[in-house]
């Protein structure tokens, strides 16, 4: 019907405003973790305090016979391993357990430090106080993981100090393991140096000596062959162990065990069987 004059039309009537659709509400995912508390360090008188807690007189006995010196807690290597766990990597406490001058300090010191932090002086100043053969291994295990191995191998070989020259024995035997990208040149001399002189040279040294030509026969096919002919030429190594049940492996024999074994578990020798293992410093 039309409208009157002057008079409004009516304004159209509109649909009316569509109610905003409510957020979905956001349930808690229950599989979510929270992130893990940052680990507190043990400081070092924690440290000490649980290597004194653990220590024993058997085991300072035990080590006491092994060339190890006070002082000492006399602290399992079960148990070692265990603060191993628990502290990680720290080289800052590796350091400061050190300094304590403790033959179980030092023992969690080099199982602890960081290989990529360690200097070359520390290792110097580590490798001349050796005061068991236990430790000094350790700490040539330490330097092989380390940026300086090759470098202090021969820089301690060459020393006149005998401590450093059975560090870089001990340390030889390790790089020939732990180092798959070197030629064999520089073992292949080492094998010859220690079929001349190995008799000649002192007590320890002939020990680590022999367990260094062990190692690199282990390395190659190569050296397979240049060690066990070596081995064989050297003959029986005498070594004093004291009052231990220690004895001095017969490196030809024992080269060829290694290599049965490493082919049994299909291995290409038994240097690449020990690069496929938790490195020998913490696992033992």
């Amino acid at each position: 019907m039309p409208t009157a004059r002057g008079s409004k039309s009516p304004a159209p009537k509109t649909a009316p405003a569509a109610k905003a659709a409510k957020p979905a509400a956001v349930k808690p995912d229950s599989k979510a973790k929270s992130p893990a508390p940052a680990k507190a360090r043990m400081s070092l008188a924690q440290a000490m305090a649980a290597l004194e807690k653990a220590g024993s007189e058997q085991t300072r006995k035990t080590y006491r016979r092994h060339g190890a010196r006070d002082p000492m807690f006399g602290v399992s290597f079960a148990t070692l391993k265990v603060l191993v766990k628990q502290i990680g990597v720290d080289h800052e406490l590796a350091l400061a357990l050190w300094d304590t001058g403790n033959h179980d300090a030092r023992t969690l010191a080099v199982k602890i430090a960081d290989p990529a932090k360690v200097r070359p002086a520390e290792l110097d100043r580590w490798a001349r106080v050796q005061r068991s053969w236990m430790c000094g291994g350790y700490v040539a295990m330490l330097a092989a993981e380390s940026a300086h191995g090759p470098a202090k191998a021969r820089e301690w070989l060459a020393s006149k100090d005998d401590e450093l020259r059975l560090a870089g024995w001990m340390l030889a035997g390790q790089l020939a393991n732990a180092d798959a990208g070197k030629d064999d040149k520089w073992y292949l001399e080492l094998v010859a140096r220690i079929e001349k002189t190995i008799h000649a040279a002192p007590n320890a040294e002939r020990y680590a000596m022999n367990g260094a030509l062990i190692s690199m026969g282990g390395r190659s096919a190569a050296l397979r062959k240049a060690a066990t002919a070596a081995a064989k030429k050297i003959g029986v190594v005498e070594v004093d162990h004291g009052d231990t049940s220690c004895k001095t492996p017969d490196a030809g024999p024992y080269i060829e065990k290694m290599w049965e074994f490493s082919a049994a578990k299909k291995f290409d020798s038994p240097a690449a069987q020990e690069r496929a293992r938790e490195p020998m410093r913490t696992r033992c």
